[in-house]
């Protein structure tokens, strides 16, 4: 695992916080190959799905950890642990991300990011159903 790939990694995954959190959908994208999905509430979307959902979805802060990464040539995963904090009432919501990545010709891009909440309970689940329903 060489230092260059684990930065590029982790620039890659503050873009995605960032990006997310400035509502820029467009920046969100191209952190993600072209096949790349996201997964949550039971749901996997799609990238042509993300600018509906990112609208539906509440506003707020992603506030990021540093990523536990395993990097293998062209390939990785990682963990990263997530705090997304509601901008009106301040709510939390907190979990984190398990993730696939792929050395592209423009970089480190995220394959897959998977969404795991943790409820007060201690239980670790994929949600609620979310405010987004992709139309057939």
């Amino acid at each position: 695992m060489s230092t260059d790939d684990v930065i590029e990694i982790q620039q890659l995954l503050a873009k995605y916080a960032v990006t997310i959190t400035k509502g820029d959908v467009e920046g969100l994208l191209s952190v993600f190959t072209p096949d790349g999905t996201y997964s949550a509430f039971g749901d996997i979307f799609t990238l042509d799905l993300f600018p509906k959902m990112v609208a539906a979805a509440p506003k707020g802060l992603f506030l990021t950890g540093t990523a536990l990464l395993e990097i293998d040539g062209d390939d990785a995963s990682g963990t990263q642990p997530l705090c997304f904090i509601e901008h009106s009432k301040h709510d939390m919501r907190i979990g984190y991300y398990s993730d696939t990545y792929q050395r592209t010709a423009d970089g480190w891009r995220l394959r897959t990011r998977k969404m795991t909440f943790i409820r007060r309970s201690g239980a670790h689940d994929s949600g609620r159903p979310h405010a987004y329903e992709p139309t057939p």
